[in-house]
């Protein structure tokens, strides 16, 4: 057992031997910061001496003897005096950055605290906590501000999420300017842009140094219709698309590697449709796509690890006809015949219920380059709509050429290799792989275009301007043999694009509603009325959204009106003359026929095949009591002859001793006729109605003053179904067929001086 004065010196030894002078012979030469704090040289940083003592519990009680004895106050010995400031640094030229070698990680959750590097990514056409509702997310920017430091760097922008959810992805950076696209995930994607180049010190090591951050919140939209993606193949297919032998066996040409390029083909047809409804001020709108728990295509990773995600759904679809029918059918260039084969394929396939819009852009797998004929069969390019289906379709000649996942979308649209015509298509301007692919992407998204309503412009997706699809994607293109020249740099205004026009319809199109929009009126459509003074109101329950105004011999618009569509602000009703179409024209178009197309936000659409004819005095008739009344445009389209148009006024709008008090709907699979009945049982018949059709009665109140307001309307080459609707809010059952043709609310615009009838 140890001494009892051992124990003492033992307790006493920390505090008894502490000094402000340090006895440590390898600090000799140290400057001293004076006072009572630690000495230069001691071990044991002050943050420990002085607040995390191990054994401060047993210095309690005999401090006070040491600090008696070096005559130090308590306060003097409690708290070490504070370090003098340091003199402010003179100025260099030298730049700071984060994540210098040697400095250690980014703290602050990954971003920086020290100023960012003048070579750091900037992005220029999203900002910070941006909403998206997309998956695939295509951004652009330059290194840096380029023109302010007067700096041109090739190098490469490595993308990676903080998160590692997404392996990373690495893009081309060209005279300081980069283009990327992004895969996201639902919720907030935090992401670090990393600029490497040869040319700059640091650039190539573990740590980057020039580095931004950005984070993007994706929300699924999942309350608008989706696009279907469809893969169709006849009924005896192998699966298989043509394919170099060489590419073939280096990745596959088979059904598997079919769903994943066209999937991601899908990826790059929204990312782009995003982008260009942001650059014209839309928000980001695209089509969605049905979604399903698989094996993720994405990226590399995902295949190699097996990682489950939700991916957009490729529908594998057979026909009831055999690939060699499929093909002979293309070889008779009855495209319309291939097209209504596929739509049987995908009605059997989907079954939609009675008025249920489908959405489908469907891809032949058996589409086949004939050397011989220097043809390709089994395809056809066509988009529209048959009935409740709206249906793109294109074949699968090119489909070689896609990239099949993130990582491959920069190589696909910079491969150079000659197209083998020995195997697959050499035609529309595709002499190398990735001028095939703009040619198949681009195509298919042209169709698609048609499927969402969109026909010809003067340039765009919708003329061909997909031959360079590439250039959303790339910085710098590479050999053309379209144009024999050798590429070079892509500027965003050299970029394929959606013309305004055609982004006008998608922000009216349902598909392309974001979660934010206002509720839309369920009466779609829009209706177009001659008036007094050479006049035609339009009007339209959700709003006119522009009209497209067309000269004698035009086969696109070139000359349109926007109605502003801000919050609050839209125009329901308009009006306009010759004066206010004809000034909008060329000077040389100014004295030719007019044709107008009225679009609503609803997305309908009302067409005034001659706008001078419609607003003259042949549109009008005379009443008894010398009131004007105009005819409105007619419902469906019917194929009849002017002189077997019926014009009928109500007797009470001319009589006031006539009051209307109900109406007999004569229908079956359309409506045949109606029957006014008048209080003193007087009638009167448009259209036709007997014994042997089916008629159904509607009373109105006449008690309660109680009146036609309007027709609620579905008509397509008749009239399908009509509704009768009241002043008193009143509607009666849809008489008809309820789901035929398309629906409109027929009412009076809002006027006292004529009579529509």
């Amino acid at each position: 057992m140890a001494p009892n004065f051992l124990k003492s010196l033992r307790r006493r030894s920390r505090a008894s031997f502490r000094t402000d002078r340090s006895t440590d012979t390898s600090s000799e030469g140290a400057t001293s910061n004076g006072g009572t704090g630690p000495p230069s040289g001691s071990a044991t940083p002050p943050s420990i001496a002085y607040q995390s003592d191990p054994a401060l519990h047993l210095q309690v009680k005999d401090a006070s003897d040491s600090k008696s004895s070096l005559g130090l106050s308590q306060q003097q010995y409690a708290q070490p005096q504070a370090r003098p400031p340091l003199a402010p640094a003179a100025l260099s030229n030298r730049h700071s950055v984060s994540g210098m070698s040697g400095l250690g990680a980014p703290s602050n959750h990954g971003r920086p605290n020290a100023p960012i590097s003048q070579y750091a990514p900037r992005i220029h056409n999203v900002p910070e906590n941006a909403w998206v509702y997309q998956k695939a997310l295509l951004v652009h920017g330059s290194i840096g501000d380029s023109e302010l430091h007067n700096h041109s760097l090739d190098g490469s922008l490595t993308i990676t999420r903080l998160d590692d959810n997404i392996p990373a992805t690495s893009w081309p950076v060209c005279e300081s300017r980069f283009k990327a696209m992004i895969y996201l995930q639902p919720g907030p994607n935090k992401l670090r842009f990393d600029f490497s180049s040869p040319k700059l010190a640091n650039s190539t090591t573990s740590n980057p140094i020039h580095a931004s951050y950005l984070t993007v919140h994706m929300m699924p939209n999942t309350s608008a219709p989706p696009l279907q993606l469809a893969i169709v193949l006849g009924k005896d297919s192998l699966g298989v698309f043509d394919a170099p032998p060489a590419r073939a066996e280096r990745e596959g040409n088979g059904l598997d590697t079919a769903v994943r390029k066209f999937r991601m083909a899908a990826y790059l047809w929204q990312a782009f449709t995003a982008e260009q409804m942001y650059r014209h001020k839309m928000g980001r709108r695209a089509f969605r796509f049905e979604e399903e728990w698989t094996s993720g295509t994405a990226n590399h990773r995902d295949r190699e690890y097996g990682t489950m995600r939700s991916e957009a759904r490729i529908h594998i679809i057979r026909s009831e006809r055999t690939v060699a029918e499929l093909r002979d059918i293309d070889g008779t260039n009855d495209k319309e015949g291939l097209l209504s084969i596929v739509a049987d394929a995908v009605k059997q396939y989907f079954d939609p219920l009675p008025g249920q819009k489908q959405y489908v852009s469907a891809l032949l797998l058996d589409s086949h380059w004939d050397p011989a004929s220097k043809t390709v069969t089994g395809h056809a390019a066509l988009g529209g709509a048959v009935g409740d289906l709206n249906l793109a379709v294109f074949g699968s000649h090119c489909l070689y050429s896609y990239p099949a996942s993130i990582e491959e979308v920069v190589p696909a649209f910079t491969d150079c290799t000659p197209t083998d015509s020995n195997y697959v298509s050499n035609c529309s301007d595709s002499g190398s792989s990735w001028e095939a692919a703009n040619i198949g992407i681009g195509g298919h998204l042209h169709e698609t275009g048609h499927l969402f309503g969109c026909p010809h412009q003067e340039g765009g997706v919708m003329l061909r301007d997909y031959v360079v699809f590439n250039r959303s994607f790339v910085p710098r293109e590479a050999y053309s043999t379209r144009t024999k020249t050798k590429g070079g740099f892509c500027w965003t205004d050299t970029e394929c694009e959606w013309h305004r026009l055609d982004c006008l319809r998608f922000r009216a199109h349902a598909a392309f509603r974001l979660p934010n929009d206002i509720p839309m009126n369920f009466d779609e459509g829009v209706q177009a009325f001659p008036a007094d003074g050479g006049q035609l109101l339009a009007t339209a329950a959700t709003g006119i959204s522009f009209v497209e105004i067309y000269c004698e011999g035009d086969d696109v618009c070139g000359t349109w009106i926007e109605c502003p569509a801000d919050a609050g602000h839209i125009q329901k009703q308009i009006s306009l003359t010759e004066e206010d179409l004809r000034k909008r024209l060329p000077e040389a178009k100014r004295k030719s026929g007019l044709k107008i197309a009225i679009k609503s936000h609803g997305g309908q659409s009302v067409d005034i095949d001659d706008f001078i004819a419609f607003v003259s005095k042949k549109s009008s008739v005379k009443l008894e009591n010398s009131t004007l009344a105009f005819r409105s445009k007619p419902m469906g389209q019917p194929e009849i002859t002017d002189d077997q148009f019926q014009d009928m006024a109500f007797i009470s709008a001319t009589r006031q001793d006539r009051v209307l008090s109900r109406i007999i709907v004569y229908h079956g699979e359309a409506v045949h006729g109606l029957q006014f009945i008048y209080d003193d049982e007087s009638s009167q018949l448009l259209g036709m109605g007997s014994d042997e059709i089916n008629g159904d009665v509607f009373d109105l109140d006449v008690r309660r003053g109680e009146y036609i307001s309007g027709f609620y309307v579905r008509a397509g080459l008749w009239i399908d179904a009509l509704q009768i609707l009241t002043s008193l809010g009143r509607k009666s059952p849809v008489f008809g067929k309820p789901f035929g043709g398309d629906g409109l609310v027929l009412l009076t615009p809002h006027t006292n001086t004529a009579t529509w009838i």
